[in-house]
C-alpha cells in the first residue's frame, strides 16, 4: 500500500474516540484503509490457532499505526523473532491512534500500541488491559516551535498558541507550561492538528505553535524568524510521551505465553537493530516508505526503551521513568478538562512480570 507521509506519521491524533467525535475524525484529509498482515499467515479471530500451525502455538492481534517508533517491531516481525518464540503475530495497521483503539474496545485485535493519554481515556471509560511493554519514548520528537522575539516560556502569556486540543501536544504544552509557572488560561489556543499548526507557523500565520516530526522539523528550518523553544527530551517527566503496548486482561491472564513471546521478540528485535543498525535502518525503511537516510534522521526524535528502561517503567516506583508518574498526571489533566468524570483505578493497570522474566 502506498503511504502518504501524513499517514505515515499519524500515531498521536487527538483522544476523539470515547468522546463521540471519531465519526467526524478527518486524518489530515486522508483516510487509509485497514491493512493487515501477518509474521506468517492471518487469524480468523483474535484468540485462534493459525491454520496449519501447531497446536501449542499462540497467535495475537495486535493494533498498531504506522510510526518510526515502532522499528523494533518492524525488524522482529521480518526477522521471524516473534515465531521463533512460539507466537504467531498479527499486524493490523490502522491510520490513526483512535482507530486502532476502537477496534481494540470492540474486541476485534487483542492488543494495541498507544499513548499514555490515550491508555488512561479508554481505562476511565472501562476497558480493562494491562500495560506490559513500553517501545520508546519522545526525545525531542514533540517540540514548541517560538519565534525568536520570545526569549522563554514565561513569554508566552498572553499569546496564541496553535496545538491539537485534547490531544498528546495538548497535554505537552500544559506540561510545559506548568514547568514555567503558567497555566492553559494564560494563553490562546487555536485548536490545529499537528501537521496544520506546523504550516500555520511557518507561513506566519501564528507565533507559537507545538507539534512533532516530520512536520516540527520541516516547519523549523523554514521558518528563519524562529526555533524550536522547548522539546519533550526537557520534560521533567521522562515517560509522559511514550508508546506502550497494551493487551485485553483476560488475554493477557489466558494467553501469558503469548505476552512473554511479545515482550522477548521486540527487545529482541531492538538488540538486532542495535547491532545491525544499516540492515534494520533497510528494514524498517521499507515499512515506513522512508530511505535508511532520512530514518535515521528521523529517529533522533525518540529512545528505544531497553530491558531496564522497561523495568523501571514498570515495576520501580521509585525511578523517575515510572509509568504511573504521568498516567496519574493524566488523570487529574483530563478530569481538569472534562475529557474523563471519574477517577480510573491504575492500580492494576501496569503488569511488569513479562519484562521482569525476560530479565531473568
Amino acid at each position: 500500500m502506498t503511504r502518504s507521509p501524513s499517514f505515515r506519521w499519524s500515531r498521536r491524533q487527538a483522544l476523539y474516540l470515547l468522546s463521540g467525535a471519531l465519526g467526524g475524525l478527518t486524518l489530515h484529509a486522508c483516510t487509509p484503509a485497514t491493512n493487515s498482515e501477518t509474521a506468517s499467515s492471518p487469524t480468523s479471530s483474535p484468540t485462534a490457532a493459525t491454520a496449519g500451525s501447531s497446536p501449542t502455538a499462540a497467535t495475537a492481534r495486535l493494533a498498531m499505526v504506522t510510526w518510526i517508533g515502532y522499528v523494533p517491531i518492524y525488524i522482529a516481525l521480518e526477522k521471524g523473532f516473534y515465531k521463533e518464540l512460539g507466537l504467531e503475530l498479527e499486524k493490523v495497521v490502522f491510520g490513526s491512534n483512535p482507530e486502532a483503539n476502537t477496534a481494540f474496545l470492540a474486541g476485534q485485535v487483542d492488543g494495541v500500541t498507544t499513548v499514555p493519554s490515550e491508555a488512561v481515556l479508554m481505562a476511565a471509560n472501562g476497558k480493562d488491559f494491562r500495560a506490559v511493554y513500553v517501545i520508546d519514548t519522545s526525545n525531542g520528537g514533540d517540540s514548541i516551535l517560538a519565534r525568536n522575539k520570545f526569549p522563554d516560556v514565561q513569554s508566552f502569556k498572553g499569546q496564541r498558541v496553535a496545538l491539537e486540543r485534547n490531544g498528546v501536544s495538548h497535554f505537552f504544552f500544559l506540561e510545559v507550561l506548568s514547568q514555567a509557572g503558567l497555566k492553559e488560561s494564560d494563553v490562546q489556543i487555536i485548536n490545529l492538528t499537528p501537521d496544520a499548526a506546523a504550516a500555520a507557523y511557518q507561513a506566519g500565520n501564528v507565533e507559537i505553535a507545538v507539534t512533532y516530526a516530520p512536520f516540527l522539523f520541516s516547519a523549523n528550518e523554514a521558518q528563519k524568524d524562529g526555533r524550536i523553544i522547548f522539546d519533550s527530551s526537557m520534560l521533567k517527566l521522562p515517560t509522559a510521551i511514550a508508546d506502550v503496548a497494551i493487551f485485553d486482561t483476560t488475554f493477557v491472564e489466558q494467553n501469558p505465553a503469548a505476552i512473554a513471546a511479545f515482550v522477548r521478540g521486540s527487545l529482541k528485535g531492538l538488540e538486532y537493530f542495535e547491532a545491525n543498525r544499516p540492515e534494520g535502518l533497510e528494514i524498517a525503511g521499507k515499512e515506513l516508505g522512508l530511505t535508511p537516510a532520512e530514518l535515521d534522521e528521523q529517529l533522533k526524535g525518540v529512545k528505544f526503551a531497553t530491558l531496564e528502561d522497561n523495568v523501571n517503567m514498570l515495576s520501580n516506583p521509585d525511578s523517575n521513568l515510572y509509568l504511573l508518574k504521568p498516567f496519574t498526571n493524566l488523570v487529574g489533566f483530563m478530569q481538569e478538562t472534562g475529557q474523563i468524570k471519574t477517577e480510573p483505578d491504575l492500580s492494576q493497570l501496569l503488569a511488569p512480570q513479562f519484562v521482569l522474566k525476560a530479565r531473568g
